[in-house]
Formats: structure tokens, C-alpha cells, sequence
């Protein structure tokens, strides 16, 4: 652990004006999300196309191909999120039945296995499975935000724990730093959407 937080210093000696941008627009976009602020869509677009150039560098073709996804997402975040709710209105918190969420890990499963299989045969990328695995369930989770599923969140602890390792050990401590934070943001992020989320269901009930 040691050696990770001084490889952080040493990357904030080295200074990658780019990352650091990047870092800081995603820490911006998730603190808007946790308040449910549409700009946070913004904020993801502009560290999306940092982040699609930086990931293509160090050869994590997956994670880079993930960008091009998240900048459509980001466009279609803000629509549902402005007029994607009942009646045109603005969009509220809600979840999926656990049968939903069975079948979407069984698909993360497979299609990260298949990716991953075919990245290792055929190409030179670093940690294919890991890179697949991130990527998938990050398509998925991605969409769930921008419909505000509420179990997102859990499903982004999962995903920020994996990247930590797979972009520490690519050298990209800054953003592994970013993604230590995230693991801590995501807990305030899940009791602060599921308290609103009860908040509205008591209130509709009443």
C-alpha cells in the first residue's frame, strides 16, 4: 500500500496536465450526481473525451472503447434526466426486481469471458479479463444512472473496487486515486438517493 501512495506522489510530481483534468471533471460529475444535478452530464462528457485518448495510450482498448459509449450516454443522461420522467417531467428514483438484476450479471459474466477470451488471442491488451469485466458492467451501470436505478450505486462499488488494481498497475495512479475516492462517494451516494427514494414513495402513499 505504501508503494501505491508514493507512485501517487510521484505522479502528482510528474503532472499529467491531461489526467488531472480528467480526474478532476469525473470527481465533479460524480458529486453531481449524488445530488442529482443535471450538469453532471456535462462534467462526463468533457472527462469522457480526455479519458478516451488516455486509456487508448496505455493500451486498454476496452476502457477506451467504453468512452465512445459513455459520451452517447452522457447526451442521452441529460434528456431523461431534464423530460425522461412521467408525463415528460423530470425523471425520479426508482429500482429493478432482483430477477432483472440476476439476469444482467449473468450477461456481464458472458460477455466479459467472450471479450476477454478473444482481447487475449488477438490483441496485446493488458488485462483483458479485468479490462472486460470493467467495461461491461460499466455499459450496464451507466444506462441505470441515467434511468436513476437506484441499486447503481452497488453496482459501482463493485466496478471502482476492480479499476483501482487495473489502473494502478497501467500507471495510472491519478486516476486509480480517483477511483479510491469514488469507492468512498458511492456509500454517501446510495443512502442519499435511497433516502429520497423513500422520501417519495412515503409522500405518494400519503
Amino acid at each position: 500500500m505504501a508503494g501505491f501512495w508514493s507512485a501517487v506522489a510521484a505522479s502528482f510530481a510528474a503532472m499529467d496536465t491531461a489526467e488531472l483534468a480528467a480526474v478532476i471533471l469525473a470527481i465533479v460529475y460524480l458529486l453531481l450526481v449524488v445530488r442529482e444535478n443535471i450538469w453532471c452530464w456535462g462534467a462526463a462528457f468533457v472527462s469522457t473525451s480526455i479519458y478516451l485518448v488516455l486509456f487508448f495510450d496505455v493500451r486498454l482498448y476496452m476502457e477506451s472503447a467504453l468512452q465512445v459509449f459513455y459520451l452517447a450516454m452522457a447526451v442521452y443522461g441529460w434528456w431523461q434526466w431534464r423530460s425522461g420522467g412521467s408525463g415528460g417531467g423530470e425523471l425520479k428514483i426508482s429500482t429493478w426486481p432482483v430477477t432483472v438484476h440476476a439476469g444482467i450479471i449473468a450477461a456481464i459474466a458472458v460477455l466479459s469471458m467472450t471479450s476477454g477470451w478473444l482481447l487475449d488471442t488477438r490483441t496485446a491488451a493488458a488485462f483483458p479479463y479485468l479490462d472486460s469485466f470493467t467495461t461491461w458492467s460499466a455499459v450496464v451501470t451507466t444506462y441505470m444512472v441515467t434511468r436513476k436505478i437506484l441499486e447503481n450505486w452497488i453496482y459501482w462499488f463493485v466496478i471502482d473496487g476492480v479499476s483501482i488494481y487495473l489502473y494502478s498497475s497501467r500507471g495510472m495512479y491519478l486516476t486509480a486515486l480517483l477511483f479510491v475516492l469514488y469507492v468512498v462517494l458511492v456509500v454517501f451516494g446510495y443512502r442519499r438517493w435511497r433516502r429520497h427514494y423513500r422520501a417519495a414513495r412515503v409522500a405518494v402513499a400519503a
